[in-house]
């Protein structure tokens, strides 16, 4: 497919910066691209030399690995801006695609891990930037890499010369990997210090926004909560990526908890065993749910201790309220 050819049928539709109001929070739009028959080119990463990437290896984006491909350097550089990276600094990128946001990293003078595991743009990442010793590839699925051997490898040999011994996530991580490159990244404090990611607008609205109380509130919340204060920065209208998806978009940053900042209870894995028991009861009160753990009288009383009903349901309590009922009806 021609270059001529993909212009005309995926052609993003001009909008300008606005607000807007959703789920009750305010949320910031970003711009879109101008890029209408005759507008000029704003960047050399934007809509036109997206195209002409792909082109050059004969690709269209693939469904089945959650390829959209961003129109639009602002937010690249949004992004970035986002995350606070320093010269020097070491940052992981999780899908680099045609190599836009990789430039903008690499123009900041970070060094870059990037992880792609399309080898066609792999391939097209690594020659783009060949002979630049500030970005290393690997042809991997992110899911079943082994992140923190990578890093922390990487890490041990830049220390002498970086200013802070932590890493940082800066990506535009296919949509269908959203939740396990959340899972992976968080609990890893260690490793990195903030997590910035451009995220499917509902998504990130569930992990930055939503309170307990709701109806979509679930195991992720608490989770998420648990390892990180997280935030919503801005709204990314769809019309910014290629292939169009048909939700927009949004970047959430997410500073990650040292160990010594996560919530005290006895056992993370019998924590989060219980967080999950709970919701997969999410219709009954807890004091049915987790009667695997304790007496319905104990439970009940113990909710009574945190302040809360004895017949609370999951989506009633918040993580903090979790951590003291686990340390309540879970044996020391």
């Amino acid at each position: 497919m021609t270059l001529t050819l993909l212009l005309p049928a995926f052609l993003p539709f001009l909008s300008t910066p606005s607000t807007s109001r959703r789920g009750g929070f305010r949320r910031r739009l970003l711009p879109c691209i101008a890029c209408a028959k005759g507008a000029p080119s704003r960047n050399p990463d934007d809509y036109h030399a997206t195209l002409r990437a792909l082109n050059t290896r004969g690709r269209t984006p693939r469904k089945s690995l959650g390829q959209h491909y961003m129109l639009n350097n602002e937010i690249n550089e949004q992004l970035v801006a986002s995350s606070s990276v320093e010269e020097g600094d070491l940052v992981l990128e999780i899908g680099p695609g045609t190599g836009s946001l990789t430039n903008v990293l690499i123009n900041a003078g970070v060094t870059v891990l990037a992880i792609e595991k399309d080898p066609h743009m792999a391939s097209l990442v690594n020659e783009r930037f060949a002979g630049n010793d500030k970005l290393k590839v690997l042809q991997e699925d992110f899911v079943k890499c082994h992140i923190r051997s990578h890093m922390s490898s990487l890490l041990a040999s830049m220390k002498p010369s970086r200013k802070s011994r932590y890493a940082k996530v800066v990506s535009n991580i296919p949509f269908n990997i959203s939740t396990d490159v959340v899972k992976q990244v968080l609990p890893m404090g260690d490793i990195f210090s903030e997590v910035v990611l451009l995220l499917q607008e509902e998504t990130a609205n569930r992990l930055s926004v939503l309170s307990p109380g709701t109806s979509e509130y679930r195991p992720i919340n608490v989770f998420v909560n648990f390892y990180s204060v997280p935030e919503y920065i801005a709204n990314v209208p769809r019309s910014n990526f290629f292939p169009q998806p048909k939700v927009d978009a949004a970047i959430v940053r997410f500073k990650l908890k040292q160990a010594a900042e996560y919530p005290p209870v006895t056992s993370t894995k019998s924590f989060f065993s219980m967080v999950k028991s709970a919701f997969n009861g999410k219709r009954k009160m807890l004091r049915k749910s987790l009667q695997h753990l304790n007496t319905a009288v104990d439970i009940e009383n113990a909710l009574v201790g945190i302040g809360l009903p004895s017949n609370s349901r999951p989506e009633d309590l918040t993580m903090d309220d979790f951590v003291q009922l686990h340390n309540m009806i879970t044996p020391g």
